[in-house]
């Protein structure tokens, strides 16, 4: 069975994970998959991440990230853009997330940044997703 939309299954994964309170997942790797798992790293959202292989299969492990009080960091993750909708936006429209206390994910011509990045850099793009 083929997927559709890759990045949203990875999200996916991430969100069940995370409210199954495990340890970590494992996810196939793509240049875009790991761009955004790097951002969830810098951001706090998740304790690390690993490229594994395992027969001929890459693929990312992510190790995820709880309180003090075993409660997940990633409060929600949601994808913006579909196969079937785009949604591109200007750097002077760029969305905030929770009033700031979430990320957005943005695909640019410079590379896959945060939406507050993009802004600081007045560039536009693809929003691929929010995580709070």
């Amino acid at each position: 069975m083929s997927v559709s939309d890759p990045l949203a299954d990875m999200l996916t994964k991430i969100r069940n994970a995370s409210s199954a309170r495990f340890e970590k997942v494992d996810v196939t790797t793509s240049k875009l998959k790991l761009e955004v798992v790097k951002i969830l790293k810098n951001e706090g959202y998740i304790k690390n991440f690993k490229k594994t292989t395992k027969d001929n299969i890459n693929s990312i492990r992510i190790f995820l990230k709880y309180d003090t009080e075993e409660k997940p960091i990633i409060h929600g993750l949601k994808k913006i853009s579909t196969p079937g909708r785009r949604f591109y936006m200007g750097y002077k429209k760029m969305p905030r997330i929770y009033n700031g206390h979430g990320v957005l994910i943005v695909s640019t011509s410079t590379g896959v940044i945060t939406g507050r990045k993009a802004s600081e850099k007045k560039i536009g793009g693809e929003l691929i997703c929010s995580v709070w």
